[in-house]
């Protein structure tokens, strides 16, 4: 502050995509006439000086009478939302000499005021709190529908505030703050929840086994019947046998929840893994993210847990093709003429399709009303590329009339989830100092060192590639299915019959 005191700075932030940008705030005020805001501000951020002013007012405070110029650096990236509303109102009051705030540069504020001076909850909280962490901050004040998410940075005081009276304590009487600051909570793992569970699918052996499998190591799946035959079902049972998220993955879950504007003012934190099953008419930009500002996607919504893609010859073939960077990368690049922003997007993607438009094709009835035209034209809507791309393809049969009319009394979605368990701490014990967790993740460089196999496995696998044309990343995705198998079964090693298993799910019999 200046020695004058009419230029004062406060410190908020915004978020682009996940990354976050410091943005200081300067008020300064002089002689004449009238309030201005620069800084390439939007209409929200326009609008925050009426906000600001009228909560001011209603509050007991007066509004400086000479200019006041309200600058929000750096002035090269656009000011969006309601989130400066707190910092521009505590840099007037400050330079105004209404209130005395001894460290401004200790603190990171947001926060949308009401007409009344309360504080409304912002988007990005989380990872606005990680970074300033990271950058050295001492604070973060925020509204206190927004410090619970917060909370879970480390190396750093959260303060939750509920209006104007309150951040004025937290900034200007240090020993007083202490009853506003919220602490993080301790991270108990929560089990997904799912309507569906295995114990109720009736038969169906072979596609549970095959969902066991994808669900131990977090590969992709893909499940082709006709209609009634139980996919819907099963695919929603998969989130019944998945582990509980570890507290990496769910602060990583919940940044994007955050920036989404999607967590619960509760726990703060997304305790289950996400499954996320979006309609086949949501749109490209629905499912992928972007728009006007750079919101996340279905897919990164789905980060760390299941998308669920019901009838996938259905959705638009533009939105199909672009899953294939982040089935591959597990991130995905968006790129607007505004922007450019990373999402993370490490999913298990679970599909399902009918063999044909009318669903029964290959039905010995002879049912199907299509022409090989068009059933050709229905299954073209997956391209090679795509198709190469998922690990499991689940031929799933009709139910018979025996297994319907016994009572299911299958194995439990516990039971199948302990094995589930179990599999991926063998993978996570294996893969810990390579930063990945589960046998999908493997980059080809993983592959080489933790899928080697013996002269007869390998002669195998030769066979298996000349037989089928099978491509490179075909084979690496056999392999890495096999390593999750042998997992499961307790082995060290490769052996043939872990990829003979692996084969089947690659290339159905259909």
């Amino acid at each position: 502050m200046s020695d004058s005191g009419s230029l004062y700075r406060t410190f908020s932030a915004t978020c682009v995509g996940l990354d976050v940008v410091v943005v200081t705030v300067e008020v300064s005020i002089s002689p004449g006439v009238g309030v201005f805001l620069v800084g390439l501000p939007d209409n929200a951020v326009r609008e925050s000086l009426l906000r600001v002013t009228t909560a001011m007012q209603r509050n007991g405070y007066s509004i400086p009478g000479r200019k006041t110029v309200v600058n929000m650096a750096p002035a090269d990236i656009k000011k969006e939302g309601s989130g400066y509303d707190a910092a521009i109102a505590v840099a007037m009051l400050a330079a105004s000499g209404q209130m005395f705030f001894p460290d401004p540069e200790k603190f990171l504020i947001m926060g949308e005021l009401a007409l009344d001076g309360s504080m409304r909850k912002v988007r990005g909280a989380l990872p606005v709190a990680v970074k300033a962490a990271s950058m050295g901050y001492e604070a973060v004040v925020l509204p206190r529908e927004s410090a619970a998410e917060a909370s879970w940075a480390e190396n750093i005081r959260v303060y939750g505030v509920s209006d104007l009276q309150e951040m004025a304590v937290v900034l200007g009487e240090q020993e007083e703050a202490g009853r506003f600051e919220v602490r993080r909570r301790k991270y108990l793992p929560v089990q997904a929840e799912s309507s569906f569970d295995f114990s109720e699918v009736a038969g169906q052996h072979f596609a549970k086994r095959g969902l066991e499998i994808a669900a131990s190591g977090g590969h992709n799946v893909l499940l082709f019947g006709p209609p009634g035959s139980g996919k819907s079902m099963m695919s929603k049972c998969v989130a019944s046998i998945l582990p509980p998220m570890s507290l990496e993955e769910a602060l990583e879950t919940s940044m994007v929840y955050s920036v989404a504007g999607m967590l619960d003012d509760g726990s703060g934190l997304v305790m289950r893994r996400p499954f996320r099953a979006p309609h086949h008419t949501a749109s490209t930009v629905a499912v992928v993210g972007g728009g006007n500002k750079a919101m996340p996607g279905e897919i990164s919504l789905a980060h760390n847990g299941v998308l669920y893609l019901d009838e996938v010859a259905q959705f638009s073939p533009a939105t199909l093709e672009v899953l294939r960077q982040p089935l591959e990368e597990r991130s995905i690049t968006v790129s607007r003429a505004r922007y450019k922003v990373d999402f993370p997007a490490s999913f298990m993607l679970v599909a399902s399709m009918n063999p044909c438009p009318c669903g029964y094709a290959g039905d010995k009835s002879g049912r199907c009303t299509c022409s090989p035209s068009m059933i050709h034209r229905y299954r073209s809507r997956l391209s090679g590329p795509l198709m190469d791309r998922i690990d499991l393809n689940i031929n799933v049969r009709p139910v018979d009339g025996h297994s319907m009319s016994t009572a299911p009394g299958g194995e439990s979605s516990a039971a199948v989830a302990e094995r589930v368990a179990a599999a991926r701490e063998v993978q996570k014990r294996r893969l810990a100092c390579d930063g990945i967790m589960t046998n999908a993740q493997m980059l080809p460089r993983h592959v080489d060192r933790y899928c080697k196999v013996s002269s007869d496995t390998a002669s195998l696998l030769q066979r298996l590639m000349d037989s089928y044309r099978l491509s490179a990343r075909g084979y690496v995705r056999i392999l890495k299915v096999a390593r999750t198998i042998a997992d499961m079964s307790g082995s060290e090693d490769i052996r043939p019959e872990h990829i003979s298993e692996a084969a089947q799910y690659r290339f159905p019999d259909n």
